[in-house]
């Protein structure tokens, strides 16, 4: 069994001293591990990155640069909604559990409102245009002593749009599908934009009295778009229900809890709010009126909130049931009033000490916009995708493919899956995949998820070429589909991890070993064949074996450093971590030179 090493961040140079600390070993155990590769250095003695490394390394520690460590945090936690971030840095006694958060996706008639209405004993599907949802609303239910807070959107296009904003408020997808209609296009989509989110999804099969209702079918459509039933030996739970029966609420609800005491969501009710805006309006005689989700924190009357351009001091708060409240926890939603302008669905919002300083901030973030400083889009494209990978993100080249009929999208869907299957390093994720022009929903998807939207015989539309201009989104469109194969496989070819093959550029003779103070040992050399250069990598050998192998780390030419040295002249030269030259030793220089995929 592999023994697993104990990672360690050093900086780029620390005393002695400093490193026994870390390992939390004996000083003098370190001291006699950099004399035993030729370094004398006392206890308070400053040694350099990769001395300690090699030091470390060799006491058994795994070694992680302080620096490197901190972009790798930094570049993880881009990724992340603002207080995902917050609770990246919270302490494991501080997190508490929290009610789950429950989104009700499908198509658009088959009961997603009045299913939540009969959840929640109100009545607002009444109220409500046409019967349909016309905004997002939020509702908290009690079950078996749980809260359990209900967010009821317009669709999954604006669940997908919230995430594009960076708001991941959701833990759990319903997916409804009507007992009579079964799986139709809409619930095929929201079913995609559930997965692309990585939230677990629980079925609400609804209309489950009425005499049509034909549950086989259901099931059937739910397996071919990869919700695989529990009954057919799948993981998908689908619970039979009717909203207006009022049938099968509480089996649910009991599927809610379950998949939340595996997922385990928790925050931290004592750490700074922070959240998402669910919408925002202007109402008569109070202004600007927000519903916020609280995710992490617990959010006050009198706090000052600062949500993108806007800000202002929560002036009065409301429960889900209109009933005034001075503080909400995490999962909680609420309405606030008092800020001096109109959010947008999605943005993150945090609190500031003071008005005064939430001016301050604001002031700073636009400075920011003016001067280009803001971040890039976060927007991906197949050729930036090597690049990406570079920076250690994942292998995994994701997709949305459009067609303009079944029977262009099936051989695509086929083939793309085989050429997945055939790389043993890359993978194509497929999102979604359907007919029919590319929309703003696609590209909302797209962005909230990394993806490339490749069209086969099908253009986007005007709105949907504005959105992927504004979210960074790239999109490619063929009229001649192996030209589509052609583009994805070199994506792949070029996200492949690179290998590198060494090339010899010089050797060198030792001929004189001179000591400088502050550096070491240095060796006097004849280069004796090609030449050396400043970022290349020397090979000490001595008797035909080669005894230490390492980079350049200085390189002179009568008292001067220089980049390179040719064939025939004399240098100065020094390896990383090594003093033992002598004269008589060759050196061996060579570089790596990246190994292009056939």
């Amino acid at each position: 069994m592999t023994e697993t090493k104990t990672a360690i961040q050093i900086p780029d140079f620390i005393t002695v001293r400093g490193l026994s600390e870390l390992m939390k070993v004996s000083p003098i155990d370190v001291i006699k591990e950099l004399m035993s590769n030729g370094i004398m250095a006392n206890i308070n003695q400053e040694i350099d990155f990769d001395t300690a490394a090699i030091v470390a390394e060799e006491m058994g520690y795994e070694v992680v640069a302080e620096a490197q460590a901190e972009e790798e945090e930094a570049t993880a936690l881009e990724e992340e909604p603002i207080w995902r971030q917050v609770l990246a840095h919270e302490e494991e006694g501080s997190l508490t559990s929290r009610p789950p958060i429950v989104t009700m996706l499908g198509h658009v008639d088959h009961g997603k409102t009045s299913l939540l209405d009969v959840i929640r004993e109100t009545n607002v599907t009444a109220g409500e245009a046409g019967g349909i949802t016309q905004h997002i609303g939020a509702y908290q239910a009690v079950k078996e002593g749980q809260l359990v807070t209900f967010l009821d959107t317009p669709g999954h296009e604006a669940f997908t749009a919230m995430r594009a904003r960076g708001a991941q408020a959701t833990d759990i997808a319903i997916l409804v599908v009507a007992a009579d209609d079964g799986v139709m296009p809409q619930t095929r989509e929201a079913a995609d934009h559930a997965r692309a989110a990585n939230v677990p999804i629980i079925v609400a099969m609804n209309k489950i009295d009425l005499p049509n209702a034909n549950p086989p079918r259901v099931l059937q459509g739910l397996a071919e778009i990869g919700l695989v039933p529990q009954e057919w030996d799948g993981d998908t739970m689908v619970v039979e229900v009717s909203a207006k029966e009022q049938y099968g609420i509480d089996d649910l609800l009991g599927a809610i809890l379950l998949v939340a005491d595996e997922i385990k969501p928790r925050a931290n009710p004592k750490a700074r709010p922070t959240g998402t805006v669910l919408e925002a309006r202007v109402e008569k005689g109070r202004g600007p009126v927000s519903t916020l989700l609280v995710q992490n924190g617990t959010l006050r009357v009198g706090e000052t909130l600062v949500i993108g351009e806007h800000y202002g001091r929560v002036k009065a708060m409301y429960d889900f049931k209109g009933n005034r409240i001075n503080e909400a926890g995490p999962a909680t939603p609420v309405s606030v009033s008092g800020l001096n302008g109109v959010p947008s669905a999605g943005q993150q919002f945090i609190t500031v000490g003071s008005e005064k300083d939430a001016r301050a901030f604001v002031a700073e973030q636009e400075e920011q916009k003016r001067i280009g400083a803001v971040m890039p889009s976060r927007g991906v494209s197949l050729d930036d995708f090597f690049a990406r990978l570079l920076e250690g993100e994942s292998k995994t080249l994701n997709l949305i493919i459009k067609a303009d009929v079944q029977g262009s999208l099936e051989p695509i869907i086929t083939t793309l899956n085989k050429m997945s299957q055939e790389n043993e390093e890359i993978s194509l994720e497929i999102l979604l995949s359907g007919t029919g022009a590319i929309s703003e929903s696609d590209v909302m998807l797209a962005s909230a998820s990394q993806a490339v939207i490749l069209g086969f015989n099908v253009e986007a539309d005007h709105i949907a070429r504005n959105a992927a201009t504004n979210e960074g989104v790239q999109i490619k469109t063929y009229n001649i589909i192996y030209k589509l194969f052609e583009d994805v496989e070199k994506a792949m070819k070029g996200m492949l991890a690179p290998t590198y093959e060494e090339v010899v550029i010089g050797r060198a003779e030792v001929r004189q070993v001179f000591r400088i103070r502050s550096v070491g040992n240095i060796a006097g050399c004849y280069m004796r064949s090609g030449e050396t250069r400043r970022n290349a990598y020397g090979r000490l050998i001595r008797n035909n074996k080669v005894l230490h192998e390492a980079r350049i780390s200085s390189l002179k030419h009568l008292h001067e450093n220089v980049r390179e040295v040719k064939i025939g002249f004399e240098f100065g030269v020094g390896l990383e971590n090594y003093q033992d030259y002598q004269p008589g030793d060759i050196l061996e220089f060579f570089v790596s030179k990246k190994v292009e995929v056939s």
